[in-house]
């Protein structure tokens, strides 16, 4: 990351563990001033090198069911088809890739009656997509938005 320093990556180590933790502890724990950890993060915040979410455990709040879709979409429509897909609530997550589909999408639903109504119904109805596939998760071995290491 360009504009991060060691100081910033030691900083961002702490909060990626444990995002409500105190200023004052990251502060002792990395033998600086409080008001360095708070300009810091300040900073970064600002030139947003990262955000404070909350991640949220989809199946604590009844969305049992996640697929990954994988969409084609005709010459021309694949932003179309994008924004159209980004305002559905049930979607996650949309982008452009490379390779054989033009869109990955992550969706979640309370159950697969849910999925396959969108499927047929809101994904059908969608101008530009030229054919869709689809994966139900089975297991999930990891999920996580960590990305800085020690290094």
């Amino acid at each position: 990351m360009e504009g991060i320093d060691a100081l910033d990556r030691a900083i961002l180590m702490h909060l990626q563990t444990d995002g409500k933790v105190a200023y004052t502890k990251i502060a002792a724990n990395l033998k600086i001033s409080e008001g360095t950890v708070r300009t810091r993060v300040k900073k970064m915040l600002n030139k947003k090198y990262f955000q404070f979410i909350i991640h949220m455990d989809p199946t604590s709040l009844g969305l049992k069911v996640q697929v990954i879709i994988w969409v084609k979409t005709q010459l021309g429509y694949q932003d179309q088809v994008a924004g159209i897909l980004s305002q559905f609530s049930e979607v996650r997550f949309v982008a452009a890739f490379s390779g054989q589909y033009d869109l990955i999408v992550q969706a979640y639903f309370k159950n697969k009656h849910d999925l396959i109504t969108f499927v047929n119904h809101q994904l059908a109805s969608i101008e530009g997509i030229i054919s869709s596939d689809l994966s139900i998760e089975l297991k999930q071995y990891k999920d996580s938005f960590s990305y800085i290491t020690h290094s």
